[in-house]
């Protein structure tokens, strides 16, 4: 069968430049997905995207679906006629919708009756036919939250548009969307190439506009800035910081990239880095640059989508624009040293955190409250856990955070520090934010965790408190995040910390202010949900997780030793025949309604598989009692594990349900003492293989 290029190519107005991907990637799975289910075979397929352009091109594409064979089965036999033999208005109906009389119709016998058939070829469609609705189909699939209008136009679409490709091989495909019918015409740069660029052949696609100065591959020409942005780093000596959600939106932004280097006034390097990087990354699309040393140099790198013959003159315009942005920066610096941190307390009570919790004010008080308890189980300076909690939100009033709200807490050590602070509280003002997201780095000292803890612990707890927990995909408080940083600062730090006491502690400071009674278990009840989300990031299996959940320890760092004493277990031979057993005694005692005794009576036994088993586990209990005083769960269960042999001699030679009322409340006295055991650490009878 023939096979040809196909290109599908969308020009538009400028994309919005952080959407360009996914509207993109979006489009080619849909094209991708339709080709599939029409069974359309082709080689490869690929996207491509520009500020002004989406596209799909499809190798080695077949002209047309194969025919197909297809049977369409009609009414039954003694249905379809009547006593007399004729046709019922149901097998006519049947009949005419295939195109034939019943009379031509075939039948179909199987061990269940005789049916009426119909038999036909079924002609494969062909490229022309389909594309056009695949195309249609695929742009009404695309996320656009606010669609346009454009001109007098009545349809919509997140930009304006002005070509249509589609193109197989040499023929234009006959079709047309969102107003504009399909040519074999294409944009070039606006700036570099007037008019548009006719392709002969859908393989021209790339060479064509890269002649017309566009570089049509999105990630070819984002692998082209970070190569021209590391090359012009090491002309000055330097290092640039590549942030990917930058790289990303600047490769949305450009088609002809060209990478030059700008310079700003020395003067401005007294600010803090972090406002300034940020300024430079967010409102203007530079490229921050560092020393050897990794601290900020006065050189920014950008991205320019034009290719000049002076390039002196596009340095000059963006060094002119970007000295104002950070001259505010300067000036929110100086004029936030002027007030402490501790002067702004006051201004905090004008600031709601939630209507019915209170101020930031009253939040930071809880903070501080909270963090001077979780300093002092650990140990630490309380005092300074408490001060540092009660300025951690002073710093929002700032005019810097106003204006940069990504640098808050950042800010407040570099102003805790300026007001005579002590180190060690202008950290933790720094990491009361930590971890911010996936991977992020945790608290640097323990005080700081006492503050990132205490400050998530007390938004869980409030906003459960007035039952407004996340649901679905709303959560505007970020709880998801927040249990997730709690599980990990005490889980990677090794805190011992219980979260049932922090929940409680938590709870008392808001007073009356709550109304959920169940806020404790709830909170708890979500919390251990994420223990399951970040043990799977881990790859640990879920049953290994779902065994240690069924204990419910609150305590996250004796939550962690369970999950990887269990996920040890769970490799042992041993371990699917003991959870097996485990199973099984979970159910023969679920339907044992008398009283088992206080413990085994060794007298009572009778077989030697019970004393082999009683004699075992006496053994094995007394070694384990001290690792489990440890802690040292992986060892317990390592010896605990030593029971499968005579476990299984018992089950194959014992009577466990005798008829003798004694005897059998002594062996699942045994049994119920070893399940003990092992449920100590986790319900393995959960596991699976």
């Amino acid at each position: 069968m023939t096979t040809e290029t196909l290109l599908i190519e969308l020009g538009t107005e400028e994309l919005p430049p952080k959407s360009l991907k996914k509207l993109a990637g979006t489009f080619f799975d849909q094209i991708r997905s339709q080709l599939d289910s029409a069974e359309l075979t082709y080689s490869d397929i690929k996207w491509f995207a520009t500020p002004r352009r989406m596209a799909v091109q499809v190798f080695d594409l077949v002209e047309k679906q194969s025919d197909k064979q297809i049977e369409k089965r009609g009414p039954a036999v003694n249905v379809a006629f009547n006593e007399q033999g004729e046709p019922s208005k149901a097998a006519e109906g049947w009949a005419r919708s295939n195109g034939i009389t019943v009379a031509e119709a075939e039948r179909l016998t199987t061990d269940k009756g005789e049916w009426l058939l119909h038999r036909a070829l079924q002609p494969g469609k062909t490229v022309a036919e389909l594309i056009p609705e695949m195309v249609n189909h695929a742009l009404a699939k695309l996320p656009i939250p606010k669609p346009m209008r454009w001109g007098s136009e009545r349809t919509q679409f997140i930009r304006p548009v002005h070509t249509l490709v589609m193109l197989y091989g040499e023929q234009v495909l006959n079709g047309e969307t969102l107003g504009v019918s399909a040519a074999n015409q294409v944009t070039g740069h606006r700036f570099h190439h007037q008019g548009l660029v006719s392709l002969k052949h859908a393989n021209d696609y790339q060479n064509a506009l890269e002649s017309a100065y566009v570089m049509v591959d999105f990630q070819q020409r984002q692998e082209k800035i970070v190569e021209q942005i590391k090359a012009a780093a090491d002309e000055i000596n330097c290092v640039a910081l590549i942030d990917d959600d930058l790289l990303e939106e600047v490769t949305a932004l450009v088609e002809w990239p060209v990478t030059l280097v700008g310079t700003f006034e020395e003067e401005f390097l007294n600010v803090p880095a972090e406002p300034l990087i940020y300024s430079m990354k967010d409102h203007q699309k530079y490229f921050p640059v560092v020393d050897s040393d990794g601290k900020l140099v006065n050189k920014f790198i950008f991205v320019t989508n034009i290719e000049s013959k002076d390039p002196q003159q596009i340095i000059f315009g963006n060094e002119k624009v970007i000295r104002p942005r950070l001259a505010d920066a300067e000036f929110f610096f100086k004029t936030d040293k002027k007030q402490s941190l501790e002067q702004r307390l006051p201004s905090l009570d004008a600031v709601l955190f939630q209507k019915q919790l209170g101020t930031l004010k009253a939040k930071s008080s809880r903070i501080a409250s909270l963090s001077e308890h979780i300093a002092s189980v650990l140990g630490e300076d309380a005092k300074a856990a408490y001060r540092a909690g009660l300025l951690s939100k002073t710093d929002l009033m700032s005019d810097m955070v106003l204006e940069f709200p990504q640098v808050q807490g950042t800010m407040g050590k570099y102003y805790a520090l300026n007001d005579g602070e002590p180190e060690a509280i202008a950290q933790a003002l720094e990491d009361q934010y930590r971890p911010r997201f996936s991977g992020d780095s945790l608290p640097q000292a323990n005080i700081g965790c006492a503050v990132a803890i205490a400050d998530k612990i007390d938004s869980l707890v409030g906003i459960f408190g007035i039952n407004q927990p996340p649901k679905g995909d709303k959560d505007p408080f970020a709880l998801r995040r927040a249990a997730i940083g709690v599980i990990r600062i005490i889980t990677e730090k090794q805190l011992d910390l219980d979260l049932a006491v922090l929940i409680d502690q938590g709870i008392g400071l808001f007073g009356d202010k709550l109304s959920n009674e169940n806020t404790a278990a709830d909170v708890i009840d979500f919390v251990m949900g994420r223990f399951r989300a970040f043990y799977q990031e881990q790859d640990i299996a879920v049953d290994v997780i779902q065994s240690v959940l069924a204990k419910k320890p609150t305590a996250p760092v004796d939550f962690d030793k369970r999950v990887k004493a269990v996920s040890y277990f769970r490799s042992l031979a041993e371990a699917e025949t003991l959870a097996a057993a485990n199973k099984r005694v979970a159910n023969i005692l679920a339907k044992f309604d008398g009283e088992l005794y206080p413990e085994f009576k060794a007298e009572l036994a009778s077989e030697a598989a019970e004393r082999e088993l009683a004699a075992t586990f006496e053994d094995i209990r007394g070694k384990i009692a001290p690792l489990m005083a440890d802690k040292d769960y992986q060892a317990a269960l390592t010896e605990l594990a030593q029971l499968k042999a005579p476990i299984d001699s018992f089950f194959d030679s014992v009577m466990v349900m005798t008829d003798d009322e004694a005897v059998k409340t002594n062996r699942l006295t045994l049994l119920n003492e070893i399940r003990n055991s092992f449920f100590a650490i986790a319900d393995i009878s959960l596991l699976q293989k």
